[in-house]
């Protein structure tokens, strides 16, 4: 069961949702970014320089949360991001790996 803030367990992760999630270049651009963190590294979510609207941003960063991709903690009045790395090697190996590959989407 997703914990009060919607971040499945590793048994709830998705393939399906969580190549959705990632079939969006801007989500896809914020998983590379993390990636490039230092394990554990985290992230604000107006740090990485969404053309969007915060509204918009806000539904990326769902979106990814729920597929299971990020985790999100409450820092005060904002958000810190960080790739759930060591639960999607576990769950899909080589997934991360092959999205650091890629590198950052065109269309971000």
């Amino acid at each position: 069961m997703a914990d009060a803030e919607g971040h499945p367990t590793l048994a709830e992760m998705d393939l399906g949702r969580v190549l959705a999630a990632l079939a969006d270049p801007l989500r896809r651009r914020i998983v590379v970014l993390l990636a490039a963190e230092p394990e554990g590294g985290e992230r604000p979510c107006g740090s990485f320089g969404l053309p969007v609207t915060k509204a918009t941003r806000t539904h990326h960063f769902k979106v990814l949360r729920e597929a299971g991709l990020i985790h999100q903690t409450d820092r005060g009045n904002s958000r810190t991001n960080r790739l759930r790395r060591a639960e999607l090697e576990q769950r899909f190996p080589g997934l991360i790996a092959l999205i650091e590959q890629e590198g950052l989407p065109v269309e971000a």
